[in-house]
């Protein structure tokens, strides 16, 4: 598994511009979520035009790949990758969405 931290960096771009782009960072990632590659997915409640992902693909290159697809990557935004094992999940992980 993967946790992914996306941080927009200044842009130049008008506001409509941005709008654009935001739309379609929303379907890159509404595409993996429903392909199951993306398992939770938001923004950042403490710092604006960032977020994070937890993501799972069967390798790191499959990952680069569908990272490669969003209009962010790679010069608009910084990408942290950091793999790791879920030791343990919630049941109830579920309650908190939209928490």
């Amino acid at each position: 598994m993967y946790l992914i931290d996306i941080s927009l960096k200044n842009s130049t771009l008008s506001e409509e511009e941005q709008a654009k782009q935001l739309d379609a960072h929303r379907a890159w990632f509404a595409k993996y979520f429903q392909q199951g590659n993306f398992l939770l997915l938001g923004p950042y409640l403490d710092k604006e035009r960032a977020g994070v992902i937890i993501a799972q693909t069967e390798s790191r290159e499959r990952l680069e790949n569908i990272l490669a697809e969003d209009i962010y990557y790679p010069n608009l935004a910084d990408y942290q990758i950091r793999e790791f094992k879920a030791a343990m999940v919630a049941e109830n992980i579920q309650q908190f969405q939209g928490a």
